[in-house]
Formats: C-alpha cells, sequence, structure tokens
C-alpha cells in the first residue's frame, strides 16, 4: 500500500501543503468541516467508521496529531461541539 492514500497525505493534499507544522503555537492550518467530509469520503475504504459521521470522527481525530485545527477549533474542542451538535446541519 502507498501512503499516498493514508489519511494524514490526503489532508496535507487537501490543504496544499507538504508537511503540518510540529506545534500547535506553529499550526496555521485549518480545515472547514465540508473539506473534512471530503476527505472521509474519499477514505471511506480506509476509514472503519459505517456512517458519514463516524467517519468524520476519525479524520478529525488524525488532525490532532497533525496538529490541523478544524473550523477555526482544536481538533478535541471541535469533536467535543460535534458530540454536542454544534455541525449538526452537516449530516442531516
Amino acid at each position: 500500500m502507498s501512503d499516498r492514500n493514508e489519511t494524514p497525505h490526503v489532508v496535507n493534499q487537501t490543504l496544499g501543503v507538504k508537511k503540518c507544522n510540529g506545534s500547535w503555537e506553529a499550526s496555521t492550518e485549518n480545515l472547514t468541516m465540508d473539506q473534512v467530509k471530503q476527505i472521509a469520503e474519499k477514505q471511506k475504504d480506509r476509514l472503519t467508521g459505517s456512517t458519514l459521521y463516524a467517519r468524520c470522527r476519525e479524520v478529525m481525530g488524525t488532525c490532532v496529531s497533525m496538529r490541523v485545527s478544524v473550523e477555526g477549533m482544536r481538533p478535541k474542542e471541535a469533536l467535543s461541539a460535534m458530540s454536542e451538535g454544534r455541525f449538526s446541519e452537516h449530516f442531516s
């Protein structure tokens, strides 16, 4: 398998960068929820989630280790907001 098909590579492609920053202080990368959904759909066969919602949560989990914000929030905050229904309009 090629690493070019792995989720972190697809995130970098979506952001248009070769590599993300190594710290939150230097991090400038940000994904919109629509971009997260596109990545989740593209990686559908590689992710374990059975629904788009679950796959998006997996992509956002990848963003934690990559230091990539989601909708201007750190991914863990975005995951909490997602659990509270903040992005429900994207999954209805």
